[in-house]
């Protein structure tokens, strides 16, 4: 069974957050911010991991505790989800390119959170949201999902598609690295023996 489900309350946020890595993108989001939600359902949709979201943050002080919070749960979740990591492929990778924008996530599900960054957005804002808020999303998952990851955008100047493109990269490459490899068998991707 490679689901989980949690729920995260601070001062700042009440986040319930259920995954299943091996469902077809089915997917419940309410986060409260809409371009995050859109985001979220292209990342539940294009990984093919079902995704249901219910966040309730202090939006009338902006959107980071809710985008990061959020990062943070399903990066949790995806942890829980993966237990001891027995017969993933391990390793993703999606070069993606959407209309005049190409960026790419290449991702290694080691149990060793690192993120590298190299992405600019051209203006501060999509709408309402803040474009650095894509980055602390990406590194909140990463660090609580324990993935090296690396995302770029080669070229853009739409800042929607430039963000659009990197959650649909993430969602490929996720999709790829939490597969069960069917040559693996029961196997830990890794000469150590563990993840």
């Amino acid at each position: 069974m490679r689901k989980a489900k949690l729920d995260r309350k601070t001062n700042e946020t009440e986040i319930s957050v259920a995954i299943d890595l091996d469902g077809d993108g089915s997917r419940t989001i309410e986060t409260g911010v809409g371009f995050f939600d859109h985001m979220l359902d292209q990342l539940s949709r294009h990984s093919l991991i079902d995704m249901t979201i219910r966040a309730k943050g202090d939006l009338h002080i902006d959107h980071h505790h809710t985008v990061e919070d959020v990062g943070i749960a399903i990066g949790q979740a995806i942890r829980m989800a993966l237990g001891e990591k027995k017969g993933i492929v391990r390793y993703g990778a999606s070069d993606l390119v959407m209309d005049g924008t190409r960026s790419t996530v290449a991702l290694d599900v080691s149990g060793r959170a690192f993120l590298v960054w190299r992405v600019a957005f051209t203006a501060p804002k999509i709408g309402s949201f803040d474009t650095e808020l894509v980055r602390e999303f990406f590194q909140a998952l990463a660090i609580n999902a324990g993935i090296t990851l690396h995302a770029e955008t080669y070229y853009g100047d739409n800042n929607h598609h430039i963000a659009e493109s990197l959650f649909k990269a993430l969602a490929r490459a996720l999709r790829q690295a939490v597969e069960i490899d069917p040559r693996a068998g029961d196997a830990v991707p890794s000469t150590k023996g563990v993840l």
